[in-house]
């Protein structure tokens, strides 16, 4: 996105929007993924609250918002591929954080 913006690329992103503001979001947004990366390899147990995070911050450039864009005739298809990239890694966070909140042990009435 702010390679697109540097070079004039269209349809999107808007040119409203400055370089300035863009980089230290993607940045911050790269080293989180690099993050739940090495945690989910070291099989950290919270590695997946990581990629949560990580796919959060994809649905700012990625999200349903783009929907309502009068250009969204010129990039539906890569936002349809991130949207479902994204899923994948809420989904699979959502059910590890499920699994982790049941009680290990169930106790039985008698």
């Amino acid at each position: 996105m702010l390679l697109a913006i540097f070079t004039r690329t269209g349809p999107h992103p808007s040119l409203e929007v400055e370089p300035i503001a863009l980089g230290p979001f993607l940045a911050a947004s790269l080293a989180i993924g690099a993050a739940a990366y090495v945690l989910a390899a070291c099989g950290v147990p919270y590695a997946m609250a990581i990629a949560f995070l990580y796919a959060l911050t994809a649905l700012i450039s990625y999200g349903p918002q783009k929907y309502v864009d009068a250009a969204i005739s010129k990039f539906w298809p890569p936002e349809v591929v991130a949207q479902c990239a994204i899923t994948a890694p809420m989904c699979l966070a959502i059910c590890q954080a499920i699994r982790l909140m049941r009680p290990k042990n169930k106790a039985t009435l008698s």
